[in-house]
């Protein structure tokens, strides 16, 4: 219990027997006006009553309350009443102010419930969407394969030409497809987080892209021991896309270096995947992790845009963040977290 000033307590012992003496409205407000001091002073009701009851023991000094009248005993009681005042009041602030926080936090957890039904029934729509999409599409490139081996002698140069590009459009929005609804399932797909040997995942990775294209020459610096806590299912589909990137923007270098790598910043374990490539004007960063964003040409390189934004989400769902430097023809260096600390020794 706070001590209570001596001061304080005179003031109120003396309020108190003038009060029991000449009860009038003056000196309750006086009450009140003490009680107000009390509660600045960051006394509680406990000790303002403790207050009031040693005020009442002075000024009763010498018989016991019980022998004190009645209408003695309840003007005592109507000064602790107006002391207590500005601490009832402060009570009720909090409480109207909890009741107003109960109210807001309900609204937004149905904000939230309506939110997330709302994300669920589009995640739906767009799988949906886009499976019953590719069925129609294996029928555009089926048939115009068709056309292009058994009418061969019946169309022209040109009309082959036609075919051909009605073909790839057709792959490339399937492509595409795909894409979207293997960003879809992320949404669904449970996430289980437990240790993943991340060195064995990108040299897995990196062999399957060797194999894809064994002529080009890339160099591959991945260092040993690298282990992280995540989904080892989604880790490697962002590892497909980063190294993947990597690989397909440094086709054009003689020279191609792809380098895996980890450091801290600031107590957290950050990641990165770096390559010298193209790279990318810094400006435009701010687009690279949405769908469909694309800051080269599909005749510079191909892709759907839709790879930086799977990474993205896969890294925001272990509670990560992710980004990128790069210069343009100066390679990039994209950087990511999983939301891990880096125990001190």
């Amino acid at each position: 219990m706070i001590n209570i000033s001596q001061n304080l307590s005179e003031r109120y012992s003396a309020a108190l027997a003038h009060y029991l003496s000449d009860p009038d409205e003056d000196v309750l407000n006086q009450a009140y006006e003490l009680g107000r001091k009390a509660l600045r002073d960051g006394l509680g009701v406990l000790d303002i009553a403790m207050l009031h009851h040693d005020a009442l023991q002075a000024v009763i000094s010498g018989q016991s309350r019980a022998e004190m009248p009645a209408p003695a005993i309840a003007k005592a009681a109507a000064f602790l009443t107006e002391s207590l005042s500005p601490f009832e009041m402060s009570f009720r602030g909090y409480a109207d102010a909890n009741a107003r926080l109960t109210v807001v936090n309900d609204s937004l957890l149905q904000s939230q419930a309506t939110a997330e039904a709302a994300h669920r029934e589009l995640e739906a729509f767009s799988y949906s969407v886009a499976h019953d999409l590719r069925a129609p599409l294996r029928g555009i490139d089926g048939f115009s394969q068709a056309l292009l081996e058994d009418y061969a002698d019946k169309v022209d140069e040109e009309g082959r030409r036609y075919l051909n590009f009605l073909r790839q459009g057709a792959q490339q929005m399937g492509r595409l497809i795909d894409d979207l609804l293997g960003l879809s399932r992320l949404a669904r797909t449970e996430l289980s987080r437990l240790p993943v040997d991340l060195t064995a995942l990108v040299r897995n990775v990196a062999a399957q892209l060797r194999n894809a294209e064994p002529d080009r020459e890339v160099e591959f610096v991945i260092p040993d021991g690298i282990a992280v806590d995540g989904d080892a299912s989604l880790l490697r589909i962002a590892l497909e896309n980063l190294l993947g990137n990597a690989w397909k923007f440094t086709g054009r270098r003689a020279v191609a270096r792809i380098e895996v790598g980890t450091m801290s910043v600031d107590g957290e374990a950050v990641y990165l995947v770096r390559d010298n490539g193209a790279g990318f004007d810094p400006a435009y960063e701010v687009k690279l992790f949405g769908v469909f964003q694309r800051l080269h040409s599909t005749h510079e390189f191909e892709g759907t845009g839709i790879g930086l934004a799977t990474v993205k989400r896969i890294v925001n769902r272990h509670g990560g963040r992710i980004w990128a430097a790069s210069e343009v023809d100066c390679g990039a260096t994209f950087y990511f977290t999983l939301g891990e600390r880096i125990e001190k020794p």
